[in-house]
């Protein structure tokens, strides 16, 4: 089949990301003898810089890594709900949902304290040499993608009118910075130079040095302009000014965290996923449903009937995902995962495409939905201002959501896959000493008390974010994963199928992709059109006819548009590192050798 590129192959190391700088700085750092997880952190820095519409240094990662040898592991850069989010103050405003944008959707940064843990406990290299690059960028200037300066066109009102301190620096001079330009973002350098200079006055200690910053993070300068900053009052998109919740002291009280991944065999193969407070589970979910199916290839495109029963079991994992995900022990995540469970809700699969939102009832319990959904679609008119939720804005209802992604292997065999998000230039109004903004991911807690994501102080939100990582007769074979808020595990799954079809890396890529707009968003203002398949066109006509013909809503997304999927991988039998990197945007790059 056709491909775009080729699938690099080496010995050496392998990164690909969602954009070349980052892949590149990553290198970089291989090639200097770091290893994978210092790599790892040194492209997240870069992509907090370059992609800043994506993510930010307010935002927050989740991160799947191997340790060669080891067995893989979960580290949370989640942070949780502030103390004072309670369900009770928020509707005390009038609200039904958590606004999408502004200073009530933050949780508490976490993605800071993910990065250095992740550093401290498997990396090598010094804060310094992680952060060089990401500083050099920030102060010296990048080339600001076309896409971020199409985000910040869109906002420029809201800008101007609600947000000024945002205005003043992506809008320097009140026009809009020229697409490709160079652009500069001195104050981000002066605060990571500041968190550096807190680090190295612990002395030469290179872990004594990442505990200090740490602090410097949560307990010093910067918790304390976030405090003083949410206490004033800003537009949201739910059309009204509110302060936020979140304080120093929250700031203080959370730090990253480890967590046993999930698992789940696949004969060989087994996939690797964060646990409920993801949508992670619903990949494992999907590929349970469809076991048994023969889900064919041809020439690297998926015949109709694969892309059928996929969305098919796409719509009934992700109702089960929203009556039972959500950070709360009470997840049945052993019975949604069993082979028992997805038999009998395979039976639900028919020959046509279903309209309804089904969550199943695991051990026998009776699921529950936000009274938000319950009944169908409906409506909220966001505020005409345009503040934001969502990381990208959608473009002829196509794609909704979206982030940045790294995956690192080395020659040692330690392998990471990381999802960074939050923290969007779009998402709040821009802290002026610190040079960036808070996270909107409280989003995507609901309002109503008793679900598994009902908001609750200390609580982590149920994020879409969703790296993945397989092993292959129980070693560490693959990393992978994609931006694309609800669409993650559907853009995941059709890579995964194609790459189990027997394509390579960049030909799993490259192969058409698709997702259902059927079940609801995450993001405010939590809105689904049932029916809905956006599909890129080159499945073929006979193809789209023949999903026409099952009753699927087909959307007709064009040839290229959909996943900015990232994978590498090692073969333990003679140590060949592999890597491919999404084509669509122009954008994401792997590199290795």
């Amino acid at each position: 089949m056709f491909t775009t590129r080729p699938e690099l192959v080496g010995t050496f190391g392998m990164v690909a990301s969602t954009h070349w700088l980052a892949s590149s700085a990553a290198m970089a750092v291989l090639e200097d003898g770091g290893n994978a997880f210092d790599a790892a952190v040194t492209a997240g820095f870069v992509l907090q810089v370059v992609e800043p519409h994506l993510n930010g240094p307010g935002g927050e990662v989740p991160i799947i890594f191997a340790a060669a040898g080891s067995a893989p592991r979960v580290l949370c850069g989640q942070g949780v709900a502030p103390a004072g989010a309670s369900i009770d103050h928020y509707t005390s405003l009038g609200l039904e949902l958590v606004p999408g944008s502004g200073l009530l959707a933050a949780t508490v940064p976490g993605a800071w304290d993910g990065w250095l843990t992740l550093l401290r406990d498997h990396g090598t290299k010094s804060l310094r040499e992680v952060l060089d690059r990401a500083i050099g960028y920030a102060r010296d200037g990048f080339p600001l993608l076309a896409r971020a300066v199409d985000t910040i066109e869109l906002v420029s009102d809201l800008f101007r009118d609600h947000w000024r301190t945002s205005a003043a620096q992506w809008m320097p001079g009140g026009s809009l910075p020229v697409r490709g330009g160079r652009f500069r973002n001195p104050k981000l350098a002066d605060t990571w130079e500041w968190l550096l200079a807190a680090a190295e006055a612990a002395g030469a200690d290179r872990e004594a040095q990442i505990e200090a910053a740490r602090r410097a993070w949560s307990q010093g300068f910067v918790a304390a302009q976030i405090d003083e900053f949410c206490r004033g009052a800003f537009r949201d998109d739910s059309g009204r000014d509110h302060a936020g919740v979140l304080t120093g002291a929250d700031m203080a009280s959370w730090e990253a965290s480890y967590e046993d991944a999930v698992l789940t065999d696949f004969g060989s193969w087994t996939l690797v996923k964060a646990g409920a407070w993801t949508q992670g589970p619903v990949l494992a979910q999907q590929l349970r449903l469809l076991e048994g199916y023969d889900l064919s290839y041809v020439d690297g495109v998926p015949t109709a009937e694969t892309v059928h029963l996929a969305v098919e079991a796409a719509k009934l994992a992700f109702a089960d995902r929203e009556a039972w995900y959500g950070d709360s022990p009470d997840v049945p995540l052993e019975t949604l995962l069993s082979r028992s469970y997805a038999s009998e809700r395979r039976a639900l699969i028919s020959d046509s495409a279903s309209f309804e939102l089904r969550p199943g009832s695991p051990d026998g319990r009776e699921p529950l939905l936000p009274k938000h959904i319950v009944g169908g679609p409906s409506v909220l008119v966001s505020d005409p201002t345009g503040a934001i939720g969502e990381p990208t804005v959608a473009r002829s209802g196509v794609t909704r959501g979206d982030t940045v992604h790294v995956d690192v292997v080395d020659r040692w065999g330690n392998m990471v896959s990381a999802t960074p998000s939050g923290g969007w230039l779009q998402s709040s109004p821009t802290i002026p000493s610190l040079g960036f903004c808070l996270g909107s991911r409280a989003q995507m807690f609901w309002l109503d008390k008793g679900l598994p994501n009902s908001l609750a102080p200390g609580k982590r939100p149920r994020i879409t974010l969703s790296p993945s990582m397989a092993l292959r007769d129980g070693v560490p074979a693959l990393a992978f994963g994609t931006p694309g808020g609800d669409q993650q595990d559907q853009w995941q799954l059709g890579f995964w199928l194609a790459h189990q079809a027997g394509l390579n890396l960049q030909e799993a890529i490259d192969s058409p992709m698709w997702h259902s707009n059927a079940f609801p968003s995450s993001f405010y203002p939590r809105a689904w059109t049932p029916g809905e398949l956006v599909i890129e066109s080159r499945v073929g006509a006979d193809t789209l006819e023949a999903l026409r013909r099952k009753g699927h809503q087909v959307v007709d997304a064009g040839e290229w548009t959909l996943g900015r999927m990232s994978a590498v991988a090692r073969d333990s039998s003679d140590g060949l590192l592999r890597a491919g990197a999404n084509p669509r945007g122009a954008q994401g790059y792997a590199v290795g050798r």
